[in-house]
């Protein structure tokens, strides 16, 4: 046992991270922190060691075969588990290092949530902070198999660990030529006979979109169903049809965002944290964002 985890946990740890880039040597290199050249070297050493072809050359990028995408998924949890513990450990008398994986939803790119990233990298430089940006499902499966240490969810997740740190307005997003495009704000009922685009139905958004439109006297007509906001924008701009969308200060062309009256549309927002945010770099990341956001 000595032998083989001594020998190839730094291969074994590369490999994890190739098949996590679905093959892309450079950009596994880039996520744990070593030149591309040590990383390749290292998964022809694991290669070599243990007998058993892991890559394939496909043209200028490598392929990876089934029994390294095997091997990775029985790796991936005890490698989680050792560095979890170690850092744990290691960091228990300073919490100027360690790493935090965060996570936080492909609709806060922007805004409040990166300037607080930015800010607590300037004051905690030692600490990395490896980031992950999916949808609120995907956020909350990563925190209860822990992938993540800390994730901001919307809405607040069932089962795990939270704390409400703030609201998400809901707006009416109208083509910049509507009808009601001039107006400061509306009622939802004035958006009755409208063509919605709107989420697939397991979606959140869509959800509360139904139930507040059933509550005011309708059903919402859904033409065209998309998984990103910034594609329904999109779509909206081109004349397609309305949506209910979280508030956003950075209109896009060719739409116009209204709020709604009365203003009780919106969502919670909560920071959820696994098992595993126990380290002081954790705790003090967590605190950060709870407290500023």
């Amino acid at each position: 046992m000595d032998r083989w985890s001594g020998l190839l946990a730094p291969q074994l740890r590369a490999l994890d991270e190739l098949v996590a880039c679905d093959g892309h040597m450079t950009r596994a290199a880039e996520r744990l922190g070593i030149p591309q050249s040590s990383m390749s070297r290292r998964i022809h050493t694991l290669q070599k060691t243990l007998g058993v072809v892991l890559i394939v050359a496909d043209g200028r990028a490598v392929r990876l075969t089934p029994a390294a995408v095997r091997l990775a998924g029985r790796i991936r949890d005890p490698l989680r588990a050792l560095e979890s513990g170690v850092e744990s450990v290691a960091a228990d008398a300073d919490a100027e290092h360690g790493t935090v994986r965060f996570g936080f939803p492909l609709t806060m790119g922007a805004g409040r949530l990166p300037g607080l990233i930015a800010e607590f990298h300037r004051r905690a430089p030692g600490i990395r902070l490896h980031l992950k940006q999916a949808h609120g499902s995907q956020l909350a499966a990563d925190l209860r198999s822990a992938e993540l240490d800390v994730a901001v969810l919307i809405p607040p997740p069932d089962g795990l660990r939270h704390s409400v740190i703030g609201t998400q307005l809901i707006h009416a997003v109208l083509p910049a030529g509507h009808r009601l495009a001039a107006r400061r704000r509306i009622r939802l009922t004035e958006l009755r006979e409208e063509i919605f685009i709107a989420n697939p139905a397991s979606y959140n958004l869509r959800r509360l979109t139904e139930d507040w439109c059933e509550a005011v006297g309708f059903a919402p007509a859904v033409a065209l169903e998309i998984t990103e906001f910034a594609t329904i924008r999109e779509l909206i701009a081109r004349g397609l049809g309305v949506a209910l969308l979280p508030h956003d200060g950075r209109t896009a062309p060719g739409t116009v965002e209204i709020a709604l009256s009365p203003t009780t549309y919106q969502r919670e927002i909560a920071l959820a944290w696994s098992d595993t945010a126990v380290t002081p770099a954790s705790q003090r990341f967590l605190a950060f964002v709870r407290d500023r956001f």
